[in-house]
């Protein structure tokens, strides 16, 4: 079976001519697969490269359409016209039967839940390459929504990742060295977020992360999530109803302010990006509907949430501080984050830096969103990263992914929006809320019952190091560090009378901290002299 997926992989390679877009490295095995499909597709001179990529990866079912879309958002791997012929692609995949969901549904739900679906309906409501949905009603009256993960899909992505990283090997092997593309990059890319979807709990999971950051929101909804419902390969939802972001026409028939639609739509992106560091990534028209109850004020209503993302907390605030300085157009605060978050190699040429920078954005400044082509923004960049070489950050793709599908949308519903105008009271409003000496007043308040508490150790902790009254290392360490322990005395001493000092610095500043924030502490003073007459002693001691 294996093989015969794997002459099928190869034949379709052939059939579109996919092995010719490789460049060989002295020996054309890879053209000779063309052997494979002598004649070629039909229409295959009409093609661009693009198109017969997409071609392939149709053909090839839905685990390869599912990649064709991961390389969508990654001009950074394949060529640019390539990656734009692949945005194409249509998620969008033949049902199975509700006898093949049912049986799915079955083997998850225990009979005490399948008793209590009053109506199936065993037409799929929707249906991807992953899973379909099926409307249904719950003997309460609950109108809600079943996910059914296609079964054997876990095994079929296992088995055509396998033969992917086969194919991706070989033709690592004999890529032209100077080709930047590495083909096993791009399959271990597409593993990582294919298996992400694989898991409905988690799904569910991500769901209520979202609903619990928006309570109330008049800007986003979240279906509810039926827990006792879900399973690793089912999940109950909330059935919700509004009009589909792709249906333009039937948006302007309900009046919908697209203005304010797309403002909302800015403003949820950074609101889930850098208020809450948790944000849906896979925001592709699909999954976005919009509540026609106030059109004047409309909501949006997120679906999907099988692929969400987080970046660790200091490339959140270099991001905002990256995008808080592109607004104002100064471009060499932009070069120096660069520089001091990591991004470019520590002895980058700054100026040069900044000259790149400014070549790439200032352009696109103070231009509405309909003049703006962020995907060759995108271009720009990555070719700017390339010769600076930038260390393109993977927890940044789905963040990448998330603000090219936001720009799409954008760009349909209000082509005049002015995107930079919009984002930074926006972006700056959030980084004040959170970040600014409010906030970090907040964390003192906090954090100060817990640093009390260990200042009140402090005296007991120095009396126990300076009388040396250390607990005993156990006999087999203690063994192990008799021999060279009199070579490292005096080192040693020095090194516990500068953490003495360190210590008692912090001591001290503490406080006199308590001394001018707490009236009650009446004995912060004299401790806080007593905590640097120590200090003092200590310093002078590791001197020696």
């Amino acid at each position: 079976m294996k093989t015969f997926r794997l002459l099928k992989i190869t034949h379709t390679f052939a059939a579109y001519r996919l092995t010719n877009l490789i460049p060989s490295n002295g020996f054309n095995f890879l053209k000779l697969i063309n052997i494979l499909s002598p004649f070629g597709h039909s229409g295959l001179k009409d093609m661009s490269d693009g198109e017969r990529v997409r071609g392939a990866l149709e053909s090839l079912g839905p685990i390869f359409i599912k990649l064709g879309q991961t390389l969508s958002t990654r001009p950074d791997l394949v060529p640019v016209e390539i990656a734009q012929a692949l945005e194409k692609l249509q998620d969008d995949v033949e049902p199975i039967t509700w006898e093949q969901a049912k049986q799915v549904v079955q083997a998850q739900l225990p009979r005490e839940l399948l008793d209590q679906f009053a109506q199936v309906d065993e037409i799929a409501l929707a249906s991807a390459s992953i899973a379909q949905v099926h409307a249904a009603t719950l003997k309460n009256g609950d109108a809600v929504v079943i996910k059914v993960l296609r079964p054997g899909i876990a095994k079929r992505i296992q088995r055509d990742v396998k033969l992917m990283q086969a194919v991706a090997a070989l033709a690592k092997k004999y890529l032209n060295p100077g080709v930047q593309v590495d083909p096993t990059e791009i399959v271990a890319e597409f593993e990582k977020t294919i298996y992400d979807e694989l898991d409905l709990q988690r799904e569910a999971a991500n769901a209520s992360v979202l609903k619990k950051n928006f309570p109330h929101s008049k800007d986003v909804y979240i279906p509810k999530i039926y827990w006792d419902f879900c399973k690793p390969q089912v999940m109950v939802q909330e059935r919700i109803h509004g009009i589909s972001i792709k249906d333009f026409e039937a948006l302007k028939a309900a009046n919908i302010n697209l203005e304010k639609l797309a403002e909302k739509g800015i403003k949820i992106f950074y609101t889930q990006v850098f208020r809450d560091n948790f944000f849906h990534a896979d925001m592709h028209p699909g999954n976005i509907f919009i509540n026609p109850d106030n059109p004047d004020d409309p909501q949006i209503i997120l679906l999907d949430f099988g692929i969400c993302g987080s970046l660790p907390k200091g490339h959140r605030v270099d991001l905002a501080n990256n995008f808080m300085a592109f607004f104002k157009q100064d471009y060499r605060r932009i070069a120096e984050l660069h520089i001091e978050a990591g991004w470019v190699p520590p002895d980058t040429n700054l100026e040069d830096l900044e000259a790149a920078t400014r070549t790439i954005c200032e352009p696109y400044m103070a231009k509405p969103i309909e003049e703006i082509s962020f995907g060759e923004v995108m271009l720009k960049t990555f070719q700017m990263a390339k010769r600076f070489k930038l260390i393109i950050q993977p927890e940044l793709i789905l963040l990448q992914k998330t603000l090219l599908n936001i720009e799409g949308l954008g760009r349909q519903l209000y082509p005049q929006l002015d995107i930079w105008q919009l984002s930074e009271p926006i972006l700056r409003d959030i980084m004040r809320d959170h970040y600014g000496p409010q906030q970090s007043i907040e964390k003192f308040k906090e954090n100060l019952p817990k640093w009390i508490e260990q200042a009140a150790e402090a005296p007991m902790l120095i009396h126990q190091l300076l009388s040396q009254q250390v607990k005993p290392l156990p006999r087999h360490l203690k063994l192990a560090q008799q021999a060279e322990l009199q070579a490292k005395r005096h080192e040693s001493k020095q090194d516990r009378y500068t953490l003495l000092t360190v210590g008692g610095l912090i001591t001290t500043a503490l406080l006199y901290s308590l001394d001018e924030t707490s009236t009650w502490l009446s004995w912060a003073p004299n401790s806080a002299l007593i905590a640097a007459g120590l200090t003092a002693i200590c310093f002078w001691k590791s001197a020696r």
